[in-house]
Protein backbone atom coordinates (compact mmCIF):
# COMPACT_ATOMS: atom_id res chain seq x y z
CA UNK A 1 0.00 0.00 0.00
CA UNK A 2 1.41 3.60 -0.63
CA UNK A 3 1.71 6.34 1.57
CA UNK A 4 -0.80 9.30 0.85
CA UNK A 5 0.04 12.52 -0.60
CA UNK A 6 -0.93 15.93 -0.22
CA UNK A 7 -3.14 15.27 -3.11
CA UNK A 8 -5.00 12.44 -1.48
CA UNK A 9 -5.45 14.43 1.51
CA UNK A 10 -6.65 17.12 -0.24
CA UNK A 11 -9.34 14.46 -1.92
CA UNK A 12 -9.83 13.03 1.59
CA UNK A 13 -10.64 16.60 3.01
CA UNK A 14 -13.33 17.23 0.12
CA UNK A 15 -15.23 13.68 0.49
CA UNK A 16 -15.12 14.24 4.41
CA UNK A 17 -16.88 18.10 4.48
CA UNK A 18 -19.56 17.13 1.87
CA UNK A 19 -20.21 14.48 4.66
CA UNK A 20 -20.66 16.38 7.62
CA UNK A 21 -22.37 18.85 5.43
CA UNK A 22 -25.24 16.80 4.59
CA UNK A 23 -24.57 13.60 6.52
CA UNK A 24 -28.67 12.24 7.30
CA UNK A 25 -28.29 8.44 8.24
CA UNK A 26 -31.67 7.72 6.52
CA UNK A 27 -30.48 9.17 3.39
CA UNK A 28 -26.61 10.09 2.99
CA UNK A 29 -24.31 7.96 5.04
CA UNK A 30 -21.24 8.27 2.80
CA UNK A 31 -19.43 10.87 0.84
CA UNK A 32 -16.56 10.60 -1.98
CA UNK A 33 -14.28 12.68 -3.72
CA UNK A 34 -12.90 11.59 -7.28
CA UNK A 35 -9.87 13.27 -8.85
CA UNK A 36 -10.22 13.79 -12.77
CA UNK A 37 -7.40 13.29 -14.48
CA UNK A 38 -7.59 17.16 -15.07
CA UNK A 39 -6.66 17.57 -11.62
CA UNK A 40 -10.53 19.49 -10.68
CA UNK A 41 -12.33 17.35 -7.47
CA UNK A 42 -15.71 16.11 -8.18
CA UNK A 43 -17.84 14.79 -4.87
CA UNK A 44 -20.49 12.64 -4.69
CA UNK A 45 -22.98 11.28 -1.56
CA UNK A 46 -24.50 8.21 -1.32
CA UNK A 47 -28.64 8.07 -1.58
CA UNK A 48 -30.18 5.89 0.31
CA UNK A 49 -34.31 4.57 1.07
CA UNK A 50 -35.54 2.05 2.22
CA UNK A 51 -35.92 -0.48 -0.88
CA UNK A 52 -32.57 1.42 -3.05
CA UNK A 53 -29.63 2.42 -1.93
CA UNK A 54 -26.57 4.00 -4.63
CA UNK A 55 -22.90 4.54 -3.30
CA UNK A 56 -21.17 7.85 -3.19
CA UNK A 57 -18.34 6.58 -5.78
CA UNK A 58 -20.79 6.36 -8.62
CA UNK A 59 -22.49 9.69 -7.94
CA UNK A 60 -18.28 11.18 -7.63
CA UNK A 61 -17.54 9.63 -10.86
CA UNK A 62 -20.88 10.58 -12.81
CA UNK A 63 -20.12 14.37 -11.49
CA UNK A 64 -16.79 14.14 -12.94
CA UNK A 65 -17.84 12.87 -16.22
CA UNK A 66 -20.72 14.93 -16.54
CA UNK A 67 -17.87 17.84 -16.17
CA UNK A 68 -16.26 16.58 -19.41
CA UNK A 69 -13.47 14.56 -17.18
CA UNK A 70 -12.30 11.46 -19.58
CA UNK A 71 -10.72 9.31 -16.70
CA UNK A 72 -10.90 9.04 -13.01
CA UNK A 73 -7.37 9.07 -11.40
CA UNK A 74 -7.95 8.90 -7.27
CA UNK A 75 -10.89 8.48 -5.24
CA UNK A 76 -11.67 8.08 -1.86
CA UNK A 77 -14.95 7.48 0.17
CA UNK A 78 -15.26 8.28 3.62
CA UNK A 79 -18.24 7.61 6.39
CA UNK A 80 -18.32 8.62 9.95
CA UNK A 81 -17.11 6.74 12.55
CA UNK A 82 -19.22 6.45 16.29
CA UNK A 83 -17.81 9.42 17.47
CA UNK A 84 -19.14 11.36 14.10
CA UNK A 85 -15.46 11.92 12.44
CA UNK A 86 -14.91 11.10 8.84
CA UNK A 87 -13.19 8.02 8.20
CA UNK A 88 -12.14 6.52 4.76
CA UNK A 89 -14.09 3.48 4.12
CA UNK A 90 -13.16 0.63 1.22
CA UNK A 91 -15.64 0.15 -1.69
CA UNK A 92 -18.00 -2.06 -1.66
CA UNK A 93 -18.27 -4.87 -4.23
CA UNK A 94 -20.27 -3.05 -6.51
CA UNK A 95 -18.11 -0.24 -6.65
CA UNK A 96 -15.12 -2.58 -6.95
CA UNK A 97 -16.47 -3.49 -10.30
CA UNK A 98 -17.28 -0.10 -11.78
CA UNK A 99 -14.72 2.00 -10.22
CA UNK A 100 -12.18 0.51 -12.77
CA UNK A 101 -14.44 1.15 -15.72
CA UNK A 102 -13.63 5.12 -15.35
CA UNK A 103 -10.05 4.58 -15.59
CA UNK A 104 -7.12 2.17 -16.26
CA UNK A 105 -5.08 2.56 -13.05
CA UNK A 106 -7.57 4.53 -10.96
CA UNK A 107 -5.48 4.87 -7.19
CA UNK A 108 -8.12 4.21 -4.41
CA UNK A 109 -7.46 5.34 -0.92
CA UNK A 110 -8.70 2.45 1.51
CA UNK A 111 -8.66 1.41 5.22
CA UNK A 112 -6.44 -1.52 6.20
CA UNK A 113 -7.11 -2.18 9.98
CA UNK A 114 -7.50 1.77 10.17
CA UNK A 115 -4.32 2.22 8.59
CA UNK A 116 -5.05 4.43 5.15
CA UNK A 117 -3.26 4.15 1.68
CA UNK A 118 -3.30 3.92 -1.90
CA UNK A 119 -4.46 0.70 -3.85
CA UNK A 120 -5.13 0.61 -7.27
CA UNK A 121 -8.72 -0.54 -8.71
CA UNK A 122 -6.90 -3.39 -9.94
CA UNK A 123 -5.50 -4.42 -6.35
CA UNK A 124 -9.55 -4.44 -5.31
CA UNK A 125 -10.29 -6.54 -7.00
CA UNK A 126 -7.96 -9.04 -8.86
CA UNK A 127 -10.11 -11.73 -10.93
CA UNK A 128 -12.74 -9.10 -12.12
CA UNK A 129 -16.07 -10.33 -12.96
CA UNK A 130 -16.86 -10.86 -16.92
CA UNK A 131 -20.29 -10.99 -18.10
CA UNK A 132 -20.45 -14.04 -20.52
CA UNK A 133 -21.20 -13.83 -24.11
CA UNK A 134 -24.80 -13.20 -25.23
CA UNK A 135 -25.67 -14.77 -28.50
CA UNK A 136 -27.87 -12.55 -30.53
Amino acid sequence: MQQLTSADEELRRAASDVLVRAHDARQHRVAAAARGTSGAIYTGLSLSTARVNVCAEPSAIANARIAGEDAVETIVAVGLDPADVPIVINPCGVCRELVPNFGTSIRVIVSDGGEVGVVTSADLLPIPWVRARSYD
